[in-house]
């Protein structure tokens, strides 16, 4: 295994990574760095709180994409605030939007995740389900609702609950996802290896992506 992991560079690793920071005390200073290290190491995109976007997307300019997130960590704020977060983070910048929804009327949620892509257009959307708080059957029930919807990623955490991700949990996810959506594993991916693990053990496509 160590063999098929060391053919897959670092880089090949790096560039489907959100270089993500969304830790409340953060700083100006720490979220300027890690723009700096994910324009270094090429990563996918460097994903960081809404109140830092407009700065963040000034000081990168077009050297790397900038995303953030929608109704974190809980998704308790209604479809209307989530609306309006998503218009004011694109109007700062963001070319992509991560969003919690929360659990409930799987109608209500597909109309919400709807709502959201609408204000996205052509720009990323992914849906973060929080996988270590749901049952097997409601993660399967949200596989087929975020396959429904218009929203390009499916999320297994925020990486602020009980845990993150997990193979089961991203094997569940390529059994049920439609094949045209994308799939992100978030929080609890330990090291390169392991990240490596979780793209070629599953199968993980060039453009599906995983927090490090």
């Amino acid at each position: 295994r160590k063999g098929t992991i060391r053919k897959m560079t670092y880089r090949d690793v790096l560039k489907r990574v959100d270089h993500t920071l969304l830790k409340q005390p953060s700083t100006w200073e720490q979220i300027r760095e890690i723009c700096d290290d994910a324009v270094k190491f090429g990563t996918a995109s460097v994903c960081i709180p809404p109140s830092f976007v407009k700065q963040a997307s000034e000081y990168l300019g077009e050297k790397m994409p900038v995303c953030t997130v929608i109704g974190f960590p809980n998704g308790y704020n209604t479809t209307a605030v989530k609306v309006f977060e998503t218009k004011e983070a694109l109007k700062d910048g963001a070319e992509e939007i991560d969003m919690v929804i929360k659990m409930g009327q799987y109608d209500k949620i597909l109309e919400e995740i709807n709502s959201l892509k609408e204000v996205c257009g052509d720009h990323i959307l992914k849906v973060i389900i929080e996988t270590c708080l749901l049952t097997e059957e409601e993660k399967i029930k949200m596989c087929e609702t975020v396959s429904a919807s218009d929203a390009d990623f499916i999320k297994t955490s925020t990486g602020f609950s009980a845990a993150g991700a997990t193979k089961p949990d991203v094997a569940l996810m390529k059994a049920h996802m439609a094949a045209e959506k994308k799939i992100k594993a978030a929080g609890g991916i330990a090291d390169f290896c392991d990240a490596a693990e979780f793209r070629s053990v599953w199968g993980l496509t060039a453009s599906e992506q995983a927090d490090l």
